[in-house]
């Protein structure tokens, strides 16, 4: 049967997909699924191997999100170890940031910032998981005006980076 020939309704958006989603690429893309399931609670909602074993498409829920997955291939996808790196964070809003940010850890993560309260009202760290893929985690904690916002990056950046 053709594909297109099939009248019945179909979402254009599937059910549980946000319009923006993470397509993770990894070195060893079923290695980063049981990761991420220690690091952050993830839910694996399918895996797709290809003849060789290596991962074609996986999914994972995070929270009320999904992040797609597949395994870096030499002629077609890379990921960042083959890159020499990332200069994407992908966020995660969460709860309870330091438990969040200890189970990352524990899992394997590389601490790459320390959770601190920031100026814009959020507790937030950085990590790197064993892949090569950086994380910004945060608990929002304060409810700012746009102003004192202003104020508080002004007196970070008075303050200097190694304050």
């Amino acid at each position: 049967m053709n594909p297109s020939s099939d009248k019945r309704a179909v979402n254009p958006i599937p059910e549980g997909m946000r319009s923006i989603t993470p397509h993770l690429v990894c070195t060893n893309a079923a290695d980063a699924i049981e990761f991420y399931k220690k690091a952050f609670d993830a839910e694996e909602m399918m895996r797709l191997p290809g003849p060789d074993g290596k991962l074609v498409h996986a999914s994972l829920k995070i929270g009320d999100s999904q992040i797609m997955l597949a395994d870096s291939r030499e002629d077609c996808i890379q990921g960042p170890e083959e890159l020499n790196g990332s200069p994407v964070l992908i966020h995660l809003q969460v709860e309870d940031v330091d438990a969040v940010f200890n189970q990352a850890i524990e899992a394997g993560a590389k601490l790459t910032m320390p959770v601190t309260d920031m100026f814009w009202g959020d507790r937030y760290g950085q990590l790197e998981d064993p892949f090569g893929h950086r994380w910004s985690v945060a608990t929002h904690v304060r409810d700012l005006s746009f102003e004192e916002i202003q104020e508080g990056m002004q007196a970070m950046f008075e303050q200097g980076p190694n304050s």
